[in-house]
């Protein structure tokens, strides 16, 4: 069995919805299983460290999951068209994985939420791209031959997988966005078995 890595952050429950589905995904790949870890808020002034476990939901994620996943797929609320501030301060502690090259090679693709449907989910997409470019990972995104992507009326695009939780930050899927959920989770999970 290898682990494909499932990493997000989420406050509505949004993120963390989209992450189940795409654990699904990749568990339906014969021999692949889904690790799903999350990141600790971070504040502008920081007065005490995180718990070493969440309260509720994923664990925290080490760098050792970095290193023992066969890919990883990396999820974020949408933020001014950007990832989430707690993302981004786990990424930029990565520089040794750079510089040792724990992710070059491995599959990667990428998730959002926002609360609307302009709310900049494909930037947001793109923007989690660069870091996993820099590591040496191999985007996979979702073809149009997923026939939601044509008939969805909420999240889903060519970048990874989306969700629009509208104005009351609503984290129920619809059924397009669990199906190109789940789609994303299995072409990462059929990339990295392939690879392996």
């Amino acid at each position: 069995m290898a682990d494909v890595l499932v990493l997000y952050y989420s406050r509505g429950g949004s993120v963390a919805a989209l992450a189940r589905q795409i654990a699904r995904g990749i568990e339906s790949v014969e021999g692949m299983t889904a690790r799903l870890r999350t990141v600790p808020p971070v504040a502008p002034t920081t007065t005490t460290a995180s718990p070493p476990v969440p309260e509720d939901g994923a664990p925290y994620v080490s760098k050792a999951d970095l290193a023992e996943c066969a890919g990883v797929a990396l999820g974020s609320p949408t933020r001014f068209g950007n990832m989430a501030a707690p993302m981004k301060h786990f990424l930029d502690t990565t520089g040794a994985e750079w510089a040792s090259g724990t992710l070059v090679g491995k599959p990667a693709a990428v998730f959002t939420s926002t609360a609307s449907m302009h709310g900049g989910q494909e930037s947001t997409l793109l923007s989690m791209h660069l870091p996993l470019l820099h590591h040496g990972c191999l985007i996979v995104g979702l073809p149009f031959s997923e026939s939601a992507l044509s008939s969805t009326r909420s999240g889903g695009t060519p970048y990874g997988a989306s969700h629009v939780a509208g104005a009351s930050d609503d984290a129920t899927l619809s059924e397009d966005e669990k199906a190109l959920a789940q789609a994303l989770g299995r072409r990462l999970a059929d990339v990295a078995r392939r690879l392996g």
